[in-house]
């Protein structure tokens, strides 16, 4: 399970609210047979990084996060062929 990013309101902070969301997700992660359960967080949100060190979960080293974007997206994209509108068709 992926969690792309979890963001709890100024006034809702330490009061259990991020660690109930937490606690939910992996419930869904168990019931539904995933493996793993990975999300990401600033490198200076050390509130946050504090409370997943707790819950025994450790930082990944093996990837690095890359971002496109401004005119270098535009730069990529004006480089792909344009696509043929083929219908889909579905497997058998």
């Amino acid at each position: 399970l992926y969690l792309e990013d979890l963001y709890v309101s100024p006034e809702h902070r330490g009061k259990g609210a991020g660690m109930a969301l937490l606690r939910q997700l992996a419930r869904i992660a168990v019931d539904h047979d995933c493996g793993r359960f990975e999300w990401s967080v600033l490198d200076w949100n050390t509130p946050s990084i504090a409370l997943y060190d707790s819950l025994g979960a450790r930082p990944q080293s093996e990837w690095i996060r890359y971002r496109l974007t401004g005119d270098e997206l535009h730069a990529l994209a004006a480089q792909a062929r344009p696509l043929d509108p083929q219908p889909c068709t579905p497997a058998p």
